[in-house]
């Protein structure tokens, strides 16, 4: 099973950054930016969650996939939004069996896809709290 502690930290530590923002820093820019992130996020635990086992099958399911999208529900809420987001995608990527190959491709591994979740994380929270 793969260790997602990197992921949920990361989400966690953005989330109450959020939700402790001051509302001039929100409507500067940090709740679009936290908006955009909790929707790729979501995204991303959505495509694991459709996506079949194994290799075959995975390029129709790619070909079918169509995300449900984020609301906005306004600058308060966007810390909460992220922290559903992150926790979902971590509970997606822990889900999958070692050795399965996972994303778009079918060709990135959980712990690449980890990786890069935590990487997204991590930007758009510094570009949030500039």
């Amino acid at each position: 099973m793969l260790d997602t502690s990197p992921l949920t930290a990361a989400v966690e530590r953005f989330a109450d950054r959020l939700r402790a923002a001051p509302q001039s820093r929100l409507q500067r820019g940090a709740a679009a930016e936290a908006l955009e992130l909790a929707r790729e996020l979501a995204v991303r635990a959505q495509r694991l969650e459709a996506a079949p086992s194994g290799a075959q099958g995975a390029q129709g399911a790619a070909e079918a996939f169509e995300a449900r999208v984020m609301p906005d529900a306004g600058i308060f809420v966007v810390g909460d939004q992220v922290a559903v987001a992150g926790l979902d995608l971590a509970e997606a990527l822990a889900a999958l069996r070692d050795g399965d190959a996972a994303g778009g491709d079918g060709a990135k591994a959980p712990s690449e896809l980890l990786d890069e979740a935590v990487a997204l994380v991590e930007r758009a929270e510094v570009r949030a709290m500039r």
